[in-house]
């Protein structure tokens, strides 16, 4: 009995120092702590009173267990505005923005694969920069265009030129909100349905239209159905981070009291109704982890997807005609407008010494490099000449630099113990365990984070208000992302690199070190540029957890445009997006302008 007991204690000590099964343990213990710990703290707060609790329920004793943010927040008087209305309201942008986003990606991705339309990579590159921006940016030029001053602000651009006020469902509310959004992110539709498309053998379409189909029938029951995948990772992209997304809500919902989850969500934290937020940041997960279970249930309906066979592949393009040169135009124009205009709009705000009159007699430096006065953007010089903004982006750098190398770092780990472990339960766990930040929308995850580190964890102070909060807050919400392209680059390296230098006497950080690292930095640098670029223009996921001394650029756009500081505020987005495309060259230089490799495809 003694010897068997010491074989196990040795085959388990063998099994548990190889490297692959420490590593695994350590991501265990990291991911344990970013992810698990704060998800069960915000629980928690929500079963829990707090001081801030007794205003609305008196004789509330603060840490006593109670039931009672659930009940005001889902069957109370209160729940219909404080609950229901918003997600109403976020369902609807949801939904609204992903169709639209599906028929204009879906529709650009059709006609780059399937027809003779020139000018593919200029329409390719047009098709990208939108997502490059802020999310906000085409909200925020929405607005100047739009403004009808039904908040008490200034006329808009089109008010100016016209002299009639744009009607309200169009300058505030749902609509506005629906459009800016399906504007800034079609462009998943588009990369997954071209991706899809390029796949199919138009010998496929070829033997529906000999056998008498109509070219709408052609699509609707042969090259829709194929593309059902494509159109489902598009759905799932566009539905969680419109859902989930902050800005343009913000902007063109609050002025109207058209109130979403996640502008919900952050009026409670702003008043200090933790408890009551974060039941609304438990429904925004519920809400997600449904949409993505339901994806996964409809494509695993269908027996196959497959479109490439071993009898070789074929892509007939459809031929335009006479049709060729004016869709070419008119994408190229509509793709133009997209990612051209709001830039301009933006910057012609900026050079505006009074908001609402665009004559050459008003123009203006003042807002880029104007020295204090009272009298113009409550006393802050121009942004080229206030520090707080040059804080503000290194504030952004800072941020994106650490997230980047720590996210890319941790992938490049994460991928070495599930590749190496692969098989394994302990591996398969790890590896949805990094999957969890996922399928949780950005404010959602930044209200975690907030009950996580108000008080201690172990030896860890408290880090609310840090900037080390922003940077573990970031880690953790782009793990998933580093996992997989950690994973993807860990396939490439056959084992028998690792088994030959073990043989000639290598130790674990030896051939880490000198063999795996190098042989899969370059998706060590390709994940690092794009969390960089991706961290640089996040709001969402931040927005609550900023102070005014770890404010970065993004969150600085919003305090602005909140303040009444529009111009000041069009002005820092102009800094933003200047460095995020800096970002982006920098990204094609190394990547070859890779957005499609970011995104896994």
């Amino acid at each position: 009995m003694f010897e068997r007991a010491e074989a196990w204690l040795r085959r388990f000590w063998r099994w548990v120092t190889t490297p692959q099964v420490i590593l695994s343990l350590i991501m265990l213990f990291v991911m344990f702590y970013m992810v698990i710990i704060p998800l069960y703290r915000m629980l928690m707060t929500t079963f829990t009173f707090s001081e801030s609790d007794v205003r609305y329920a008196p004789g509330a004793v603060p840490g006593d267990f109670t039931l009672f943010h659930w009940i005001r927040m889902l069957s109370s008087k209160v729940s219909t505005i404080m609950t229901f209305e918003p997600l109403l309201h976020s369902l609807t942008v949801s939904l609204g923005a992903t169709f639209f986003a599906f028929v204009i990606g879906g529709a650009l991705a059709w006609m780059v694969v399937r027809t003779d339309m020139p000018g593919r990579h200029t329409i390719n590159v047009l098709a990208t920069v939108p997502y490059i921006m802020p999310s906000w940016t085409i909200a925020m030029a929405w607005k100047v265009l739009f403004n009808n001053g039904t908040t008490g602000g200034m006329p808009g651009f089109l008010m100016y030129l016209t002299g009639t006020p744009p009607p309200d469902w169009i300058s505030y509310g749902p609509v506005p909100i629906i459009v800016s959004s399906a504007l800034h992110y079609y462009t998943f539709f588009f990369l997954f349905v071209s991706a899809a498309l390029m796949s199919i053998d138009s010998s496929l379409e070829e033997a529906g239209e000999l056998a008498g189909a109509s070219r709408w029938r052609i699509l609707r029951k042969i090259t829709f159905p194929l593309v059902i995948p494509a159109l489902l990772s598009g759905f799932i992209m566009t539905f969680s981070k419109t859902m989930g997304t902050f800005g343009g809500p913000n902007i063109l919902g609050v002025p109207v009291r058209y109130y979403t989850m996640s502008t919900m969500l952050r009026s409670n934290t702003q008043v200090g109704a933790f408890g009551d937020g974060f039941v609304l940041a438990i429904v925004l997960i519920l809400f997600s982890m449904t949409t993505i279970f339901l994806n996964q249930k409809i494509v695993g309906t269908r027996k196959s997807y497959e479109t490439i066979g071993g009898r070789g592949f074929m892509a007939q393009k459809t031929k335009l005609r006479n049709w060729r040169m004016p869709l070419t135009s008119l994408v190229i124009i509509f793709q133009v407008i997209v990612a051209v205009l709001p830039l301009l709009l933006l910057i012609l705000s900026t050079l505006m010494a009074r908001s609402g009159d665009y004559s050459i007699s008003n123009l203006t430096l003042a807002h880029w490099i104007g020295q204090s006065n009272e009298k113009i953007n409550n006393g802050e010089p121009g942004v080229l000449l206030n520090p707080a903004i040059y804080r503000g982006a290194w504030n952004s750098i800072k941020l994106a630099l650490y997230t980047a190398f720590f996210t890319a770092l941790l992938g490049v780990i994460l991928g070495y113990a599930i590749v190496k472990g692969r098989g394994t339960r302990l591996a398969k766990f790890v590896e949805q365990l990094a999957f969890i930040p996922y399928v949780i929308p950005g404010i959602a995850f930044g209200a975690v984070y907030i009950s996580m580190f108000t008080k201690p964890v172990g030896p860890i102070p408290p880090l609310y208000g840090t900037f080390a909060l922003l940077v573990v807050v970031s880690v953790a919400k782009h793990i998933p992302y580093s996992s997989r392209s950690g994973v993807s680059a860990m396939l490439q390296v056959g084992r028998e690199l690792e088994e030959a230098a073990a043989l000639a006497g290598a130790n674990a950080w030896q051939r880490f070190a000198r063999i795996i690292f190098p042989l899969t930095s370059t998706g060590f640098v390709s994940g690092f540029l794009l969390t960089f670029i991706t961290t640089m223009r996040e709001l969402s996921l931040i927005i609550l957890l900023v102070t005014p001394t770890t404010a970065v650029l993004a969150s600085m756009t919003m305090r602005y445009i909140e303040n009444g500081n529009e111009q000041q505020a069009n002005a820092v987005i102009i800094i933003l997006i200047v460095l995020v495309l800096i970002g982006n060259f920098i990204i094609s230089r190394f990547r070859g302008g890779s957005l499609k490799k970011g995104l896994g495809m």
